[in-house]
């Protein structure tokens, strides 16, 4: 009972309250997706820098994390994709929107800072090299599905699916923010010394980035009214927060990963859909009510899902 109140319920409390200031009308909507874009714009991505940059790679990366997390991804976005066409006979690209939702996880917004106040900040190192690939793997997935989806009968080419693709993601701010550091990090082991005030500074942006987020993402859930499409919202709600999760730690024992890096993966696969799941389908104009509303309520049911794993791992 401790872990939910010393380490998810401050989470959420700061979650709550931007929802309880746009539910009030204290900020509008412009201000809060200005708050937003400040943190996934701007606060965020220096935050990302800052982590990958000083990561040391020889220490924390272990290949088999990412097998564990991301076959329970891919194994979650394929559930939801097949069921989304066979069973609830959704359209192919309300499928694909679907699937994306079920394999999205809010790795940065929720996962950090629960992880963070469960286990510390030392303890994030296998959170950032999930992260590192996560936003670049998933979106290059999701988009091609996609396009393919979208240009079936058509003659569009692969090599231009492709590269509306890999342009997506480059033009990502956070996937610009980890390359940066990628190259700074390269640059460290080279031996170049930066200045204390250039970390300094990068510190001050990044503990500005995660409550600004969470108390804009808050703000943003608001909007996403949970109506219809009942089925389809719980076949969201049980990929990202059972399938994923489970196949996670089920992988992670098998391959017997270090405790630190177990804690990361799945904590990480336990966290629900984030706003990008919402953004995707926006983009495209597929299941957008079914996304909006998943968002919000395995937001709110992975308060559970999170308590359940932190008590399970070790």
């Amino acid at each position: 009972m401790s872990v939910l109140f010393t380490v998810i319920l401050p989470v959420f409390v700061v979650l709550g309250y931007g929802y309880v200031v746009a539910w009030r009308g204290m900020l509008t909507e412009a201000a809060i997706d200005a708050l937003m874009r400040f943190a996934q714009n701007f606060a965020v991505p220096v935050l990302l820098f800052a982590q990958v940059a000083r990561l040391d790679l020889a220490t924390n990366f272990n290949p088999w994390t990412w097998v564990a997390f991301y076959s329970g991804a891919f194994v979650a976005f394929l559930l939801a994709w097949a069921v989304s066409i066979r069973v609830l006979r959704r359209s192919p690209e309300d499928a694909v929107a679907i699937g994306f939702a079920a394999f999205f996880s809010n790795s940065l917004l929720l996962g950090i800072p629960i992880m963070e106040r469960a286990y510390g900040t030392d303890a994030l190192a296998g959170n950032v090299a999930i992260i590192a690939i996560h936003s670049p793997l998933l979106y290059t997935f999701g988009i091609t599905m996609m396009e393919v989806t979208r240009a079936r009968g058509q003659s569009m080419s692969r090599g231009r699916i492709a590269m509306r693709a890999l342009s997506g993601v480059l033009h990502t701010p956070l996937i610009i923010g980890i390359l940066c550091g990628a190259a700074m990090n390269v640059l460290l082991r080279m031996g170049l010394v930066m200045p204390q005030g250039f970390w300094d500074a990068a510190d001050m942006m990044s503990r500005a980035a995660l409550p600004t987020a969470l108390f804009g993402l808050g703000g943003i859930l608001f909007r996403y009214r949970p109506e219809g499409d009942g089925w389809a919202i719980a076949l969201v709600c049980g990929c990202s927060l059972v399938i994923h999760p489970v196949i996670t730690f089920t992988l992670g024992h098998l391959f017997q990963l270090p405790v630190p890096a177990l804690r990361s993966a799945v904590v990480t696969a336990s966290m629900a859909p984030g706003v990008n799941a919402y953004l995707f389908s926006a983009i495209y104009g597929s299941a957008k009510r079914v996304t909006a509303s998943a968002v919000l309520v395995s937001t709110a049911l992975s308060m559970l899902s999170i308590w359940f794993w932190l008590s399970v791992l070790p």
